[in-house]
């Protein structure tokens, strides 16, 4: 069951480095509801995150995470000190923190720039991550951390990439501006062109025509002047 599930996140893993630019080291956002299940079955996450993701691995999360499992008192205190363990990135929430869940989706708002993974075991955020394209979600079953598969808006949107219909107009123009900085905008002009001539009508056969009418006339001139001599006569 280790290799095919180490296959799994490879294939996976392979697909967010293809379509989304996914690169090392991997940036993985982790809420308290993962930190506990951690807790509770034993797993190492530092030490085996990054074996299993197949590359060197930052585990982080945010003031809001830490100030939520803090103020949940100490059925969640073991997982408190797993957060604060890890790096603490910048939220929008210095002021006035909001709940875990919260500001982890506030992290991978505008396409996920910063390729952010995010670990959780709440559900509902799950749910809400899927909705987001080329978010990976990592969550802990039967002892084990486990890559969810890319989810449907993530495969729609890989898709829609490929048939162009993503490009920006400004992004277009500057493509068609490239082509002919480059002259290939001629190139391409110049094979239409030579496609266009290659239609027209066989010079042989034009040839072969106009000899078959001088055979056809010539029977005829001979006729003409044997009548003349005859009348000479």
């Amino acid at each position: 069951m280790g290799v095919t599930r180490q296959k799994h996140a490879k294939k996976i893993m392979g697909f967010y480095k293809h379509s989304f630019q996914f690169r090392e080291p991997f940036q993985v956002l982790l809420d308290g509801t993962f930190c506990q299940a951690a807790l509770r079955n034993k797993i190492q996450i530092r030490e085996q995150l990054p074996g299993y993701l197949g590359g060197a691995a930052q585990l982080c999360t945010t003031r809001c995470v830490i100030k939520e499992l803090e103020s949940l008192g100490k059925a969640l205190y073991g997982a408190k000190l797993i957060a604060q363990r890890f790096e603490v990135r910048n939220c929008s929430h210095h002021k006035d923190p909001v709940s875990g869940s919260t500001c982890l989706l506030s992290m991978i708002e505008d396409g996920n720039p910063h390729h952010f993974f995010i670990a959780t075991q709440d559900q509902d955020l799950s749910n809400k991550v899927k909705k987001k394209p080329g978010v990976p979600l990592l969550f802990i079953i039967q002892n084990t951390m486990v890559l969810d598969k890319p989810s449907p808006k993530s495969l729609a949107f890989v898709q829609k990439l490929q048939t162009n219909q993503l490009v920006p107009e400004y992004q277009k123009q500057s493509i068609v501006e490239l082509k002919e900085k480059e002259g290939l905008a001629k190139q391409e002009g110049e094979k239409r062109r030579k496609r266009k001539r290659a239609g027209g009508p066989n010079p042989l056969s034009c040839l072969k025509k106009k000899k078959k009418t001088q055979e056809g006339q010539e029977p005829s001139a001979q006729k003409k002047k044997r009548r003349k001599r005859k009348r000479n006569r």
